[in-house]
C-alpha cells in the first residue's frame, strides 16, 4: 500500500510539473526591453487604433468620447462574463506605466506585465499577426490620449475558467504567432486588406463559430454563428450565398464607410461600433479590406435556429 501511495504522489507531482511547464507564459519581447520605446509614429498609430477597434471594447461606458479608454464594458460568454479593462494612460488604473514591450506581449502573446495569461476575450490570437512596428506606433498614439481614473470590474468566471494558468494549454492549440507573409501573386492592395482583416480588424473573432473550448473552428472561419452572449447571430461574411457572396466590392466598401448593407439596411449591434472605426479609415484601406473579403472562400456555418 505504501509503495502505491508513493507512486501516486510521484505521478501527481510529475503531472503537476508538466502542467506548470506547458502552461508557462511565453513572451515575444523580454520584460524590460526598451528597443521599441522611441520612434513611434502617432499618425500611423491612430490608424492602427481605428483598424484594431480598441475603443469599441475599451471606451469608458456611458459617454461618446472614443479617446477615453476607461473600460468597463461587459462581455457575457459561455465561460462567464468578461469586463474590458482600463487601457488609458492613467499610471495606476490604466497602462500609463507600460513599456512598448508590455503592449507587444499583451497583443501578440496574451501575457500581462505581471506574467499572467490574458483571457482570449481579448483577441490576441488575431493581434498576434501584428507587426512590432505597428504596436510601437499604436503605443505612441495611445500615449497622447487622456488618463481615465478607475478600474473595471474583475471578470466573473466560474471554476475552472477562473484558473488563468490553464490558458497556457489553450494557447498551445489556438495561438499561432507566425507572421503574415505577403503573397507575391496578389496585389499590394489585397495584401494590405488581408493584414487589416486578419490582424488588426480581427474580423474572424466575431464572424466564426467556436468549438467547445472557445477556439475558432478553422473549417468554418468567417462563416458566422451564434453570438457569444447567446442573444443573437453573427452573419456569414464569406462568399457563400448564405453570406455576402452576391455583394460587390463596392457594397462592402459602402458598408465599411456608412454601415449600410447591400440591401440598404443598417448594420446593428456590435457591428455599428466597428463602423465607427472603419468609417475613419482611408478610402484606400476600406477598398483593400473589400478586395480581400471578396477573395474569401465560400463556407457554410452552423444552421441558424428557425432557418
Amino acid at each position: 500500500m505504501r509503495k502505491w501511495l508513493v507512486a501516486i504522489v510521484f505521478l501527481g507531482l510529475v503531472g503537476l510539473g508538466g502542467f506548470w511547464i506547458l502552461t508557462q507564459p511565453k513572451l515575444v519581447l523580454a520584460k524590460g526591453d526598451t528597443s521599441l520605446d522611441s520612434g513611434g509614429n502617432v499618425a500611423r498609430g491612430r490608424v492602427v487604433f481605428l483598424a484594431g477597434g480598441c475603443a469599441s471594447c475599451h471606451a469608458t461606458q456611458g459617454q461618446e468620447d472614443a479617446t477615453k479608454l476607461g473600460g468597463g464594458h461587459a462581455f457575457p460568454s459561455p465561460f462567464g462574463t468578461f469586463y474590458a479593462p482600463n487601457i488609458s494612460t492613467h499610471p495606476e488604473d490604466g497602462i500609463g506605466k507600460w513599456k512598448t514591450a508590455d503592449l507587444v506581449n499583451a497583443l501578440k502573446a496574451g501575457v500581462a506585465p505581471d506574467g499572467s495569461h490574458y483571457y482570449p476575450a481579448f483577441p490576441y490570437t488575431t493581434y498576434a499577426k501584428m507587426t512590432n512596428t505597428d504596436v510601437r506606433d499604436l503605443m505612441a498614439y495611445m500615449k497622447t490620449l487622456p488618463p481615465v481614473a478607475g478600474k473595471s470590474k474583475p471578470h466573473d468566471l466560474p471554476f475552472p475558467f477562473n484558473i488563468r494558468r490553464g490558458l497556457g494549454l489553450w494557447k498551445l492549440v489556438n495561438l499561432d504567432q507566425s507572421p503574415l507573409q505577403n503573397d507575391a501573386s496578389k496585389s499590394a492592395s489585397w495584401n494590405r486588406g488581408r493584414y487589416l482583416v486578419e490582424a488588426l480588424g480581427h474580423c474572424a473573432e466575431c464572424h466564426s463559430p467556436r468549438d467547445f473550448m472557445g477556439g475558432i473552428v478553422a473549417s468554418q472561419r468567417y462563416a458566422g454563428g451564434p453570438s457569444p452572449d447567446g442573444k443573437g447571430w453573427v452573419p456569414n461574411m464569406s462568399q457563400s450565398k448564405n453570406g455576402i457572396g452576391e455583394w460587390s466590392s463596392g457594397d462592402i466598401e459602402l458598408m465599411l464607410e456608412s454601415g449600410l448593407t447591400a440591401s440598404m439596411d443598417s448594420v446593428g449591434s456590435n457591428m455599428a461600433d466597428v463602423i465607427k472605426n472603419t468609417s475613419k479609415l482611408s478610402k484606400a484601406d476600406r477598398a483593400a479590406m473589400a478586395e480581400y473579403i471578396k477573395s474569401l472562400p465560400a463556407r457554410e456555418g452552423p444552421k441558424r435556429p428557425g432557418k
